[in-house]
């Protein structure tokens, strides 16, 4: 928001400005490891919770969520193989096109190297349109690959929507270095964002962790803070209670020995 300074006070106050509605862009990584199983999570059938499970629950999650906080704004999905890849190209408020998206979601087995420049070709084209209406358009990326850094080529100077990014994947090892994906995917983020952009990863495996990342990315990117700033979700650890010292008797005898 834009800051006027009040002559006659000397204060400040804050021009009103009304934020606007969002575009959210999906994209899901489909590679193998997004059948990677999550732990301590099954489905009501027994079988254990994948990636890619989890970040249909998530997901679903967010919609809702977001749509509680203004149902103005609009949703839809792509998927990521060896490029992106739409799913549901108009943007839409309805729950049941959402879920019947991402039932769509087929996982690929061939994939290799991933290459966001579609994804940001698709971004950018369908920027252009939320502007038109007054609307800002955002990419949710969520990222599953442990040895592939992904790839794009993208001019510095385009910057017409935000991508937030959610990174899932294994722990380092001869095979893997999600390091290097990681600092991929933040170079890309920085590359392209219009708006702060944020960027979680976890290589933990539980979906408590990838359900708080995507409640945080439910603020609206026109009013974030850095995310070195961010001091939410608060821990729900419970302190021990501080007991309090005995109340001392003044008139009492010490005795010695």
């Amino acid at each position: 928001m834009e800051v006027i300074e009040v002559e006659d006070s000397g204060g400040y106050s804050l021009k009103p400005n009304r934020l606007a509605s969002e575009d959210i862009l999906f994209c899901i990584d489909v590679d193998s490891e997004s059948l990677v199983e999550m732990k301590v999570s099954t489905t009501a059938g027994g079988r254990p919770y994948t990636r890619l499970d989890a970040m249909k629950q998530a997901i679903i999650l967010f919609i809702n969520a977001k749509l509680t906080i203004s149902p103005d704004h609009r949703f839809a999905f792509a998927g990521l193989a060896k490029s992106a890849f739409l799913l549901q190209k108009e943007f839409s408020s309805d729950i049941e096109m959402a879920n019947s998206a991402l039932r769509g979601l087929t996982v690929n087995s061939s994939c290799g190297h991933a290459d966001l420049t579609q994804l940001f070709r698709l971004a950018a084209h369908e920027a252009k349109k939320s502007r038109a209406q007054n609307r800002i358009l955002r990419v949710i990326l969520l990222y599953c690959r442990s040895s592939i850094p992904p790839q794009h080529q993208w001019p510095a100077t385009q910057k017409l929507f935000t991508l937030d990014v959610i990174y899932l994947h294994d722990k380092p090892g001869p095979d893997n270095c999600p390091q290097k994906v990681y600092d991929a995917l933040v170079e890309a983020l920085e590359l392209v964002s219009e708006y702060e952009a944020y960027i979680f990863e976890s290589g933990q495996g539980l979906t408590r962790v990838l359900f708080r990342h995507i409640c945080t990315l439910l603020s609206h990117p026109q009013q974030r803070c850095c995310q070195d700033d961010i001091d939410i979700p608060k821990s729900l650890a419970k302190k021990s209670p501080v007991a309090d010292p005995a109340p001392v008797d003044e008139n009492a005898v010490v005795s010695s020995q």
